[in-house]
């Protein structure tokens, strides 16, 4: 628990920093833009490339587990979009960030470092393809959709292009694809901009966590709609179900890959939700609700998933069994077929 923990205290600690700053000084909430242009265009980006490139371009060739993830990650934003069509009666572009709570975990920020906690070195690169393309996937379907949901009436010829131009010039799929790019092409840097990465890398995560708490402050939920702790549930219980599932039906695979991929699925709804939603104007307060309410929660599932072994039943079909004596999880798991 104590690993769970640590990685969820200072989300928190930022969070509370944050709604201290904003309850005790009163400035207006577009004095947040300039940060959100910082957090969106350069330290996020920032962070998805360095992840992506010093991934081996080797270790990211396993096309049924990223079909098998991208799949469940596609069904779980589809729940939860559907739960938001549903409550919020066909607001198409509040329902999209409910369907990115719902399907979009912290996979870039608690995954790594709990991931490689658990599980040791050999879950790098099943975290990487996971980011990878999960990212693609959710930064494809979200502009995409936004586009659909914008108001001006425009040609079909038009949408498209609007569409196509909005996923081709995402800064986060720009940043992902150019990782992919610089793992085939072992591309290093020079040392200077690396470093400047790695600064805007470490700035990413406590920016927009401070963020996200100004936002609790300056524009507080007076009551959480539905949609938010369906999206919750969907996100901690469906998605690493779906997950498991389909990896069951598409291996086998390592052990440690089938729980890099269950695990990486239950955490809890990402910050970029909320800065997704403060970047199109829609759903922010619900956002910022899911964020808190999922990392709360999330504690105690993710501790409860580390505890648990995966059914017995359906293990011989999922996965090839490696050694791995140093992993207490691996440790509590029971392989007999009594």
């Amino acid at each position: 628990m104590l690993d769970v923990v640590n990685l969820a205290l200072p989300f928190f600690g930022l969070i509370f920093l944050g709604l201290a700053c904003g309850k005790f000084k009163a400035i207006p909430d577009s004095g947040l833009a300039w940060m959100d242009f910082f957090i969106i265009y350069v330290a996020l980006p920032a962070l998805f490339y360095r992840i992506v490139a010093q991934t081996p371009l080797q270790q990211l060739a396993n096309p049924r587990f990223i079909v098998g993830t991208m799949l469940a990650t596609f069904c779980a934003f589809m729940l939860s979009f559907a739960v938001g069509m549903l409550v919020r009666r066909g607001d198409l572009a509040g329902s999209t960030i409910a369907g990115l709570a719902g399907g979009y975990g912290n996979i870039g920020y608690m995954g790594p470092g709990l991931a490689l906690a658990t599980l040791g070195p050999d879950a790098t690169a099943p975290v990487a393809l996971i980011f990878c393309f999960d990212n693609i996937l959710l930064f494809s379907l979200v502009p995409a959709l936004m586009a659909l949901a914008g108001t001006d009436k425009k040609s079909l010829v038009q949408n498209v292009l609007d569409v196509i131009a909005k996923i081709a010039l995402h800064p986060f799929i720009i940043a992902t694809l150019l990782g992919v790019l610089s793992a085939a092409t072992h591309f290093e840097p020079p040392t200077a901009v690396d470093r400047l990465m790695q600064f805007l890398q470490n700035a990413a995560a406590p920016t927009a966590l401070f963020t996200l708490g100004v936002t609790v402050a300056l524009r507080p939920l007076q009551a959480i709609p539905w949609e938010v702790p369906l999206a919750v549930v969907i996100k901690l219980v469906v998605h690493p179900v779906l997950v498991f599932v389909l990896l069951s039906l598409l291996g086998p695979f390592t052990e440690v890959w089938v729980y890099t991929a269950v695990l990486m699925a239950a955490l809890p709804p990402a910050l970029n939700v909320f800065i997704t939603a403060r970047q199109y104007g829609v759903w922010v307060e619900q956002a910022s609700s899911s964020v808190l309410l999922g990392t709360l929660v999330s504690v105690a599932t993710q501790q409860g998933l580390l505890n648990c072994p995966l059914p017995e039943p359906c293990v011989p079909h999922v996965v090839r069994k490696v050694p791995f004596a140093s992993n207490f999880w691996m440790r509590s798991l029971s392989w007999s077929t009594t």
